[in-house]
C-alpha cells in the first residue's frame, strides 16, 4: 500500500472512531439525564417515606404558661397535660394559643388563630336574598319545614304554652339540585335569622382534634349570632355508617360524629336557634344520627312534578324576554325527570342560544337546543346530569 492509501485508510479510521465517539457522548449525555431524573425521583420518595414515618400531630390548646413549662389541653379529649417547650416556641407563645403536639404531648408548632380557622370554614349571611316564592312547587316540603324550623323561631311562646318541644331538627334528603339548600336559605330569610353554613367535607381536618373543635365553634358561633339557622350540607361526609375501620382518617370522622351528637343533645334552647341538615346520600347515614331528639323531622326532596317544572321555569325566565312561541307547559312535559337545578340550567342554555344568533328574545327553538345539549353532555358523561 502506497503511502497516499494508507493516509486516506487513517482518515476514514478516523471517521469512524469521531462517528463512534459521538455515539458514546450521545449515550453518556442521555445517561447522566437519566441519572439526575432517578436522584430526584429518590430524593422526592424519601421525603414521601420519612412524612410516612412521622407520627400524627394532634391540636391543642395552651392554657396556661408556667415557669415549669405549658399546661396544654387536647382537643377532642379535654385531657390537660403540663408539657415542656423549645425556648424557640416559648418566646412567640401566649396563652390560649393553638399549637400542634406529638404523642408525647410535646409542642412542635404553633398554629393559626382560631378566628382565622373559623372564618375560613363558615360562612355566615345576615339575610339570604331566597324567598319561599322562588322555590318551584315543594308545597309540602314548605310547610313542614316552616313548621319545624321558621314557625318556632317566630313564635317560640306558642310551643311553651302547649308544652311541646318542636322538632330539634330537621333532615333534608333527595337527589342533588332539587332545593335544599333553598329551602333552608327561605326560611333563615323569612325569620330575619343569621344563616350559617357549613359542608360536611369541610369538617374532615389535618390535624386530629380539629373537626371536633370545628363543630363547637360552629355552635357557639349560632349562640353568637342568635337567632340563627345552622344548615349542614353534605352531612353523610362525618355522619356515615360506622364501620371496623382501624385508620386514623376513619377514628377521626367519627370523633367529629359523636363531637356533633354530644352538641345536638346538649343543645338546649332551641327556641333561637334551629338545625337543618342536608344529604344526597340518605342511605349512607348512621342510625345514631337519626334517633329522636337529634333529627326529628326527616324530609324528602325530590325532583320536581309536573307542576313543580313549570312553576320552576316561569321563575327561572320571569326576566327573560321570550317569544310568543314559548309554552311553559310543553317544556314541563318534556322536561320530565329534571331537577330544579337542571331546569335553572336549561333557560340560561336557551339564553345563551339567542345571544349567539345575536337575537333579544328566546324562541321555542332556542329552549329546544338547549335540551339536545344537556341531553348530549347526559350521553356522554355516561351518568344522569346532577346540578349541585
Amino acid at each position: 500500500m502506497d503511502p497516499a492509501e494508507r493516509l486516506e485508510a487513517l482518515r476514514e479510521h478516523l471517521a469512524d472512531l469521531e462517528s463512534v465517539n459521538e455515539k458514546l457522548q450521545s449515550q453518556l449525555d442521555a445517561a447522566t439525564d437519566r441519572q439526575s431524573e432517578l436522584t430526584a425521583e429518590v430524593d422526592q420518595l424519601e421525603r414521601e417515606n420519612e412524612t410516612l414515618k412521622t407520627s400524627s400531630l394532634y391540636v391543642a390548646t395552651a392554657e396556661e404558661l408556667t415557669d415549669d413549662g405549658v399546661v396544654v389541653k387536647q382537643h377532642g379529649n379535654n385531657q390537660e397535660v403540663l408539657t415542656e417547650v423549645s425556648p424557640g416556641l416559648r418566646e412567640d407563645l401566649d396563652a390560649g394559643d393553638r399549637v400542634a403536639i406529638n404523642d408525647s404531648f410535646s409542642i412542635q408548632s404553633i398554629l393559626d388563630a382560631e378566628t382565622d380557622a373559623r372564618a375560613q370554614a363558615m360562612e355566615v349571611t345576615e339575610s339570604p336574598g331566597v324567598t319561599y316564592d322562588d322555590i318551584g312547587g315543594l308545597a309540602d316540603q314548605k310547610l313542614e319545614v316552616r313548621e319545624a324550623v321558621e314557625q318556632p323561631l317566630l313564635d317560640a311562646e306558642q310551643f311553651r304554652e302547649v308544652g311541646v318541644d318542636p322538632p330539634s331538627g330537621v333532615l333534608l334528603h333527595g337527589p342533588p339540585g332539587t332545593g335544599k339548600t333553598m329551602l333552608a336559605k327561605a326560611v333563615a330569610n323569612e325569620t330575619d335569622a343569621t344563616f350559617i353554613k357549613m359542608a360536611g367535607s369541610e369538617l374532615v381536618q389535618k390535624f386530629i382534634g380539629e373537626g371536633s373543635r370545628l363543630v363547637r365553634d360552629l355552635f357557639q358561633l349560632a349562640s353568637e349570632r342568635e337567632p340563627a339557622v345552622i344548615f349542614i350540607d353534605e352531612i353523610d361526609a362525618i355522619a356515615a355508617k360506622r364501620t371496623e375501620s382501624k385508620t386514623s382518617g376513619d377514628a377521626e370522622v367519627q370523633r367529629t360524629m359523636m363531637q356533633l351528637l354530644s352538641e345536638m343533645d346538649g343543645f338546649e334552647d332551641r327556641g333561637e336557634i334551629r338545625m337543618i341538615a342536608a344529604t344526597n346520600r340518605f342511605d349512607m347515614l348512621d342510625r345514631a344520627i337519626l334517633r329522636p331528639g337529634r333529627f326529628d323531622r326527616l324530609i324528602e326532596v325530590p325532583k320536581p312534578d309536573w307542576d313543580g317544572r313549570e312553576r320552576i321555569l316561569d321563575i327561572h325566565t320571569d326576566e327573560m324576554a321570550l317569544a310568543d312561541d314559548v309554552d311553559m307547559a310543553t317544556l314541563a312535559t318534556e322536561t320530565e325527570d329534571f331537577s330544579g337545578a337542571e331546569l335553572a340550567s336549561l333557560a340560561t342554555e336557551a339564553g345563551m342560544f339567542a345571544i349567539r344568533d345575536q337575537r333579544t328574545e328566546v324562541s321555542l327553538a332556542d329552549f329546544e337546543a338547549a335540551l339536545a345539549k344537556l341531553s348530549d353532555e347526559e350521553d356522554a358523561a355516561g351518568v344522569p346530569i346532577a346540578f349541585a
